[in-house]
């Protein structure tokens, strides 16, 4: 289990229920600087291993979330193809807190409102650890990603971004 002396968020007390080892590390916020590039600069770890959770929502299937790296963008018809939709798009910031309970900066895929389809960037599992949001801005988990996906429910691994690699 992680033993710090930073509060524990939701996300951090499912994991500790569940027994799942996983590390907290705080960092700097910036306000202006919400972005994945930035956290992993702040944890000076490669972008690529540094996830950023996205929720979306598709025409026939209602809210999903799509967890990538921080360097990719999430392909709308791969994500709507793996997700069963014809199509889907990004919610409204504004609808983010009501409908999951998050902030943008701090959105986690674990402990949402209630539990949405979740489909995991497949390079995932290729990293002996991963970084996620831990629910709040300034604190991410590091997590060895199989348990991670294990542990969310619904989860879905497979291909979901663009070509394109973000600086």
């Amino acid at each position: 289990m992680a033993h710090t002396s930073v509060n524990k968020t939701n996300a951090a007390r499912l994991l500790d229920k569940a027994g799942i080892r996983y590390r907290l590390i705080p960092y700097p916020v910036d306000e202006q600087h919400l972005e994945a590039s930035h956290v992993a600069r702040e944890l000076g770890e490669d972008i690529a291993v540094v996830y950023k959770t996205l929720v979306l929502r598709g025409d026939r299937n209602g809210l999903l979330v799509c967890v990538i790296p921080g360097n990719r963008e999430v392909d709308l018809k791969k994500a709507a193809k793996a997700s069963g939709n014809k199509k889907v798009e990004m919610i409204a910031m504004k609808e983010l807190l009501p409908l999951t309970g998050y902030i943008r900066g701090g959105c986690s895929p674990i402990g949402m409102k209630k539990p949405l389809p979740t489909f995991f960037q497949s390079e995932i599992l290729d990293a002996p650890e991963v970084f996620i949001s831990a629910g709040m801005r300034g604190l991410q988990i590091g997590i060895a990603p199989a348990d991670l996906v294990d542990y969310v429910s619904g989860a879905t691994v497979c291909d979901i971004v663009s070509n394109v690699i973000l600086p």
